[in-house]
């Protein structure tokens, strides 16, 4: 078992925290969902309040730490302090139809040498508060959930792959070139899934409970966490053009060791015939 370090365990508990109240909030929902008004206002509130609990916990164990939230935007903290990078509910729309099935997403960038920008993420926790997981990992220090050591899956064929992704939605995303490349995908693994959440769907491929994923138009908060997760993993992580970048989100495609390559292929070859 790698000894889990200071930083992890600020971390974990205020994640743990957060997602206390989450899941009692979680627990309203259903009650709410009969009314005409409908549970966004709560669940909005609930989004709201996770965050300010992930910040209090967060500026209060490291003062002078930025912050880049979903809600509350970016705060600078002083110079030359790493960052927390915060998604308080990924996965609003699966709470707010009472899905079991949203995370807390914490990680930490680290300043660019020059002070110019930023540089490396280093830590990663996912939190998925029904089922009690922790997702995290460290860098050159591994994944891990709870004290098991994570590894990609080691499936080699695309036949035998589950490969997970978002899909476009009103208001958001482009349908078409999302449909070019599940139409390219899909005939050749296994299944595709879209459960909601991708700070969880990196954390499973993470776990190896898939073979790949690929999305666009995301945020660095929805990703930035789930990227170290799967690289410390052993999986690889890049845009859609296989640039491998700290963190991807206007396109992101991730994958175990011996399957990146070939979905990348086969999304390059699909966006051309787009």
């Amino acid at each position: 078992m790698m000894a889990i370090t200071g930083l992890i365990r600020v971390m974990e508990r205020a994640a743990r925290k957060a997602g206390q109240r989450l899941r009692r909030d979680f627990g309203e929902v259903e009650h709410l969902q009969v009314s005409r008004k409908g549970p966004a206002d709560f669940v909005s509130k609930a989004d709201r309040a996770a965050e300010r609990t992930l910040w209090d916990e967060l500026r209060a164990a490291r003062p002078g730490w930025g912050f880049l939230m979903e809600e509350a935007g970016e705060l600078e903290g002083e110079d030359g302090k790493p960052r927390f990078i915060i998604d308080p509910l990924d996965g609003t729309s699966n709470f707010l139809h009472g899905l079991p099935h949203f995370a807390i997403s914490i990680a930490v960038q680290e300043p660019t040498l020059d002070g110019t920008g930023w540089g490396e993420v280093t830590h990663a926790v996912v939190y998925q508060p029904v089922t009690d997981e922790t997702f995290w990992a460290e860098k050159s220090r591994g994944a891990w959930l709870q004290d098991a050591r994570l590894r990609v899956s080691a499936r080699r064929d695309l036949a035998d792959s589950l490969i997970a992704t978002g899909i476009p939605f009103a208001g958001a995303g482009n349908f078409d070139e999302w449909s070019k490349i599940a139409g390219a995908i899909a005939p050749r693994v296994a299944g595709i899934r879209r459960y909601g959440a991708a700070s969880l769907d990196l954390a499973w491929l993470a776990a190896g409970r898939y073979e790949g994923f690929w999305e666009s138009g995301l945020k660095p908060w929805d990703t930035a966490a789930g990227i170290l997760l799967v690289r410390e993993a052993g999986g690889f992580v890049s845009d859609w053009r296989g640039r491998s970048q700290q963190i991807c989100d206007a396109t992101i495609l991730a994958g175990n060791d011996a399957l990146h390559s070939r979905l990348h292929k086969l999304l390059v070859g699909a966006l051309k015939s787009a």
